[in-house]
């Protein structure tokens, strides 16, 4: 009996990194496993349905229970189809993990409409259409009379939540991905629903490339950077001893497990009156040199 036995999961992105680590993580608690991935490379282009086929055969091949879907999560009418596909295989849904994402980077001075669009198309855009669909799954069965115990696990980033040089259009789509989170766990509690973020830092084709160094073993006795680390939190986050955990984002690497702290109200001076504008820089550097100072966005000195 593992603690998600018999609950089933919607992985997007799932046949490599930590998308294939969380499906064998999931299966391996007695998940019923639905592994979406279309196959693209880094940057989106392409498609080859053998590597989710991959995963289900190893989940298989280990006991587990998996199907695989192709279907592409930015498409409207395609979310729908991957959520009516795993409820006629299992029966119900009960964990979404929107994991799937592309990176495009470059230099804010030198980006494109064209990559931009493609970043927010599938990173945003992505979370959404999954995300909604299942959420009229879940009403719908509340509605029916139901008890609705279900979950929303977004992936947003250290890139979203305090910015990274080159990376203009990921920390962008990261970012608001950490908002939606919050929005939808505000809103849809009243609905047996949890939503939270992850931010997680592990060996991935993303991060190989952008961190070659920090991401090698060589040396190491706990390989920090294995994708699988980050796997045990978003199980628990999946299972049913999770229901009192909501709108919270969690930067995961290694064994830490860090709850982000978010935008909170910091120093604050108050006139009384309305300002003049050649008084208002002396009293914006008392903020300044009152506030904790925040963290430096990747990449800066």
């Amino acid at each position: 009996m593992g603690i998600c036995d018999g609950r089933t999961v919607i992985i997007t992105g799932a046949a490599r990194g930590l998308g294939r680590a969380y499906a064998l993580a999931f299966a391996a608690e007695g998940a019923n496993v639905v592994a979406n991935d279309i196959g693209t490379s880094l940057g989106g282009e392409g498609r080859d349905t053998s590597a989710a086929d991959q995963v289900v055969a190893e989940i298989k091949a280990a006991g587990g229970t998996a199907i695989a879907n192709y279907e592409d999560i930015t498409d409207w009418d395609a979310a729908k189809r991957i959520v009516d596909a795993t409820v006629a295989a299992f029966g119900g849904l009960d964990v979404v993990v929107n994991n799937a994402g592309i990176v495009r980077d470059r230099m804010f001075v030198s980006a494109t409409p064209e990559e931009w669009d493609a970043t927010m198309h599938v990173h945003l855009r992505g979370h959404f259409c999954l995300s909604r669909h299942a959420v009229d799954h879940w009403r719908a069965r509340q509605k029916a009379g139901d008890a609705v115990d279900a979950r929303i696990i977004n992936t947003t980033s250290g890139a979203g939540l305090q910015g990274s040089i080159a990376q203009a259009a990921y920390s962008t789509a990261k970012g608001g991905i950490a908002a939606l989170t919050l929005v939808q766990a505000a809103e849809l509690g009243r609905y047996g629903i949890t939503a939270n973020a992850l931010a997680p830092s592990a060996r991935t084709r993303m991060t190989e490339q952008a961190f070659a160094e920090k991401m090698a073993t060589e040396g190491q006795t706990f390989d920090t950077m294995d994708p699988a680390n980050i796997a045990p939190t978003v199980v628990w986050l999946g299972s049913a001893q999770s229901a009192h955990v909501t709108g919270c984002v969690f930067e995961l690497e290694g064994g830490r497990i860090m709850l982000e702290d978010g935008w909170r109200e910091g120093p604050v001076v108050d006139a009384g009156k309305r300002w003049a504008p050649a008084d208002v820089g002396a009293a914006v550097d008392g903020l300044l040199a009152e506030r904790i100072a925040p963290r430096k966005v990747w990449g800066t000195a």
